[in-house]
């Protein structure tokens, strides 16, 4: 025989046996819902509240929440990423919307100027790390990064910031690693960076940078193609515009993560933007120090050198 309990004792049952993998999501109505989330989507959340499975919207949510009431782990060096410094971080980070990832992170993405013109980047580390492409600098020494302040009212402000120094080149997988000078009184934004094979054909993702000098400016595509093969090089292939400006900027997913550096498009065509693939950032970032930049050295930074060719064209000996 089946009988129907009261709410309140259905409520209290959910409470004591919330699972210990469990997350509290609160509703920008104001409700929680507390619960093991099983699957989640562009667009969806389904929650398993131990008697039913809850299907919430991602518009729907404010923010969510760890079993204990703690947010969700952030760590410098993640699970599968790990590593024995603090350059950069990665998070697990709930899906959002681009409008509300572009207000959370686009303090974090900064305008380079250089003497011969202007580029994009992102900063990674409280220490003003900043990541962008190695042609938006190379051969520069005037470097200046132009940081995005929110206000309380939420309008951003401009603060330039001159002297920032190169760290590290890489001119084969067109990186660079850059430092912005520390200001008194302001704390840098930073964004975090996604798992290496996490991207697959057709998610949704977008790029904040600064083409032709309009900064801040967000496009919106998906993944073409995850390994686009240029000259033995992959790179991720989008239908995110990008033009010259957006160089060096992030390629963000639809939970808030870089997992691409924009670099470069194909001329005569749209929607054919190319990024480099975060697991090529995070090598150079590991390896820095082999791509240190040495400004008393032109030839500063890790240089491969070709294989000498063989003379005669000839079968080689046998054994």
């Amino acid at each position: 025989m089946l009988c129907k309990l009261p709410l309140s004792l259905v409520l209290l049952g959910l409470l004591m046996s919330v699972p210990l993998g469990a997350e509290t999501i609160q509703l920008k109505s104001g409700q929680k819902v507390q619960g093991e989330v099983l699957k989640e989507t562009e667009s969806e959340v389904y929650v398993d509240i131990g008697v039913d499975v809850v299907r919430i919207p991602v518009d729907r949510i404010l923010h969510r929440d760890a079993g204990d009431g703690t947010e969700p782990a952030t760590t410098k060096a993640g699970s599968d990423d790990a590593q024995t410094d603090d350059v950069f971080r990665t998070a697990n980070l709930p899906f959002k919307s681009v409008k509300e990832l572009a207000e959370e992170y686009g303090e974090g993405v900064v305008l380079v100027e250089t003497g011969s013109g202007l580029g994009s980047g992102f900063i990674i580390n409280d220490r003003g790390y900043c990541v962008t492409n190695n042609h938006v600098v190379e051969r520069e020494t005037r470097i200046a990064a132009v940081i995005f302040d929110k206000t309380d009212n939420g309008d951003f402000v401009k603060r330039r910031i001159q002297d920032v120094k190169i760290l590290a080149l890489n001119p084969y997988f067109d990186l660079a690693l850059l430092q912005i000078p520390a200001v008194e009184g302001f704390q840098f934004t930073t964004v975090a960076l996604a798992p290496d094979k996490n991207q697959k054909e057709g998610d949704s993702v977008f790029a904040i940078g600064n083409p032709l000098g309009l900064d801040r400016s967000v496009s919106q595509g998906i993944i073409s193609t995850r390994a686009r093969n240029f000259d033995g090089i992959t790179y991720i292939q989008t239908t995110t515009e990008i033009n010259p400006g957006n160089s060096g900027g992030p390629l963000f997913n639809s939970r808030g993560e870089v997992i691409g550096v924009t670099n470069m498009k194909l001329l005569g065509g749209e929607g054919l933007g190319f990024a480099i693939p975060i697991s090529y950032v995070k090598h150079f970032l590991r390896n820095r120090d082999a791509f240190a930049f040495d400004e008393k050295n032109p030839n500063a930074g890790y240089r491969y050198l070709d294989p000498p060719r063989r003379k005669k064209m000839e079968t080689p000996p046998g054994p």
